[in-house]
């Protein structure tokens, strides 16, 4: 995957999370204990509106797929997450990855340089990329609240994901 698509794909990733949430935004009951191949997490359930057509989700937050790139391990490979003893509660937003922003501070300024709608877009998202570390490698994970009774199912998914991402190089 080559560094665009991988650029495209954060910034698609993003636009979802700034839809759902707010930042510090874990509010919710608590999901049932899932088990992973590294230990177990715990999200909560999230309304998604009014509605009756929009089901609750459960959401996994900051769920570690690889070591942080930091430190000795800063240039090399990612490598498998540790496994973790207990229940790792996964109800908040771990770090983004760094990434250079457009300054929008002088709106004038900006608006020479940009659309008023991608201006206005910057606005909306700049509060999510605020905590930005090069320890940035979690997901963040959504599904049905209603209809996924298997664990297997999610650790499945959640296995065939790192995997993918240990392979690319």
């Amino acid at each position: 995957m080559s560094r665009t698509d991988m650029n495209s794909l954060s910034i698609c990733l993003i636009l979802v999370l700034a839809s759902l949430f707010r930042p510090g935004d874990g509010g919710g009951t608590l999901t049932r204990v899932v088990n992973t191949r590294f230990g177990k997490i715990q999200g909560f359930i999230r309304p998604m509106g009014s509605g009756r057509h929009l089901k609750p989700i459960e959401v996994y937050l900051g769920v570690p797929y690889a070591t942080p790139p930091t430190g000795p391990n800063r240039f090399s490979p990612t490598r498998t997450a540790a496994p973790w003893d207990g229940i790792r509660i996964t109800d908040k937003f771990e770090p983004v990855c760094p990434q250079k922003l457009p300054d929008i501070r002088n709106e004038s300024a900006a608006l020479e340089r940009m659309p008023r709608g991608r201006l206005e877009y910057l606005k909306r998202l700049l509060p999510y990329l605020k905590n930005q570390s090069e320890d940035c490698l979690y997901l963040n994970i959504y599904a049905p609240a209603q209809g996924l009774h298997n664990t297997q199912i999610f650790e499945k998914h959640f296995n065939e994901f790192r995997d993918h991402f240990r392979n690319l190089k």
